[in-house]
């Protein structure tokens, strides 16, 4: 029977998309791993790839399309035998009793009432699991698993919504299918309150001049994800100021050094390599949460905020503790130019154990940043500026002083722990050779 292809979540947090360009047409025949659209989720624009071999029977989204939600249908894939007259012909499943309604899967989808008379015609009994739930497979993959003598109920599909593919089963061997885990039920949680509904906020300006700006995807999940931070994480505090005129002199003298390669560093640079050098000196700190346990990372990746029009990136920087400081400019230059253009793959901007978030290039003294989930820290950088200090030998001097705050999730990062790890970056910083030894 024709398989409808569904509209992909390609990150964690894509509930809707923008399907911005078709790359095949109606007729033309695909195999897995072709390439059949490009996809503008919440983070970036993105090529999604077949599951499956057939023709595309027929397209039900014409490109351009917006807020097409995750796992609605958005075309038709035929296989050997099969024409475009045979698509929405599908029977319906038996209804589920009024109390107990099943949510309805896309080759149950019931029929328009011009196809009632084909409907009535009862379809071949689908495979079912042990537990009497429906298996979704491909029509190929049913056969070849036939063909193998493998039992579907043990497999797990890797296509849309779990559905079993050709892969799958080709990959499998009879004796080493696992059984799937038992669906937990899930549980509702109960919705915080959010503030005035957007009806009261309106009648609140009645009668005011004002601009509505609806809110695209990013801007929604940052708003989702941020506020869902603030009040699930137990943040806590940690104040340095960090003395950069060492690190200052000692990056002028690199980057004439490194002139003839291209390459100028930044203080950011500087800041990513301590950071990372820092999490190494102190292993306790790389970790993140996972919900009923703590995951201690062994490499230190750092996760580094871009601003870019409506919102921002976290692109992370593998390894950062092993990659020399020219290399760490080089990688970020490209990540933040890509996040920019919203060219990012997921694997770029997601995971990481540690952030920074640098406004001192805005002028910013001082801030508190939001952890991002499941990072342990964030450390919120400001601008490097003259100040008076007193030195070693009790004599005032005049430095440039960087003012940072780190914020910490509690649950992974005890006080005296924070404090060891942002004491480690600030040694870092203010003894910058070091950090090549």
């Amino acid at each position: 029977m024709p398989t409808e292809i569904l509209m992909p979540a390609l990150s964690p947090t894509m509930e809707e998309g923008t399907l911005a360009k078709w790359l095949v047409k109606e007729g033309d025949t695909v195999a897995s791993g072709d390439l059949l659209a490009e996809i503008e989720t919440d983070k970036a624009t993105m090529e999604f790839e077949a599951v499956d071999e057939g023709v595309i029977g027929k397209i039900l989204i014409p490109e351009g399309s917006e807020g097409v939600k995750v796992n609605s249908p958005i075309a038709v894939l035929l296989e050997d035998g099969e024409s475009a007259d045979d698509i929405g012909t599908t029977p319906a499943a038996p209804a589920a009793a009024a109390d107990e309604a099943a949510p309805v899967a896309p080759e149950e989808a019931a029929p328009a009432p011009a196809q009632a008379a084909a409907a009535a015609t009862p379809a071949p009994a689908a495979p079912q699991g042990a537990d009497g739930n429906r298996i979704f497979a491909s029509p190929l993959a049913r056969r070849i698993a036939a063909d193998k003598g493998l039992d579907l109920a043990q497999l797990n599909g890797s296509g849309p919504r779990g559905r079993i593919v050709k892969a799958d089963v080709e990959n499998a061997k009879p004796q080493a299918a696992a059984a799937p885990a038992a669906a937990a039920p899930a549980t509702a949680a109960a919705a915080a309150p959010t503030g005035p509904s957007t009806d009261q906020v309106a009648r609140m300006y009645e009668g005011r001049t004002y601009e509505e700006v609806k809110l695209d995807g990013m801007r929604k999940t940052i708003a989702a994800r941020l506020t869902e931070a603030k009040q699930t994480v137990p943040h806590f505090y940690l104040r340095r100021d960090i003395q950069l005129d060492a690190l200052l002199k000692f990056r002028g003298e690199l980057n004439k050094q490194l002139e003839a390669r291209g390459v100028k560093l930044s203080v950011n640079d500087f800041i990513i390599k301590a950071c990372a050098l820092a999490l190494q000196a102190v292993p306790d700190a790389n970790a993140v949460w996972a919900g009923d346990r703590v995951l201690k990372m062994e490499a230190s990746d750092v996760a580094v905020a871009v601003a870019i029009e409506g919102g921002l990136f976290t692109p992370v920087l593998q390894n950062s503790d092993t990659k020399s400081l020219s290399t760490l400019s080089t990688e970020m230059k490209d990540l933040a130019k890509r996040a920019r253009d919203r060219k990012l793959a997921p694997h770029e901007y997601q995971g990481g154990s540690f952030a920074i978030s640098n406004l001192g290039m805005f002028g910013i003294d001082n801030f508190d940043a939001i952890v991002n989930p499941p990072h342990a820290g964030i450390l919120a950088v400001g601008a490097g500026v003259k100040k008076p200090v007193v030195g070693a030998d009790g004599e005032l001097a005049v430095a440039t002083v960087m003012s940072v705050t780190m914020s910490v999730d509690h649950r992974v990062i005890d006080g005296a722990l924070g404090a060891e790890l942002l004491n480690a970056i600030k040694d870092n910083l203010e003894n910058p050779m070091m950090m090549l030894a």
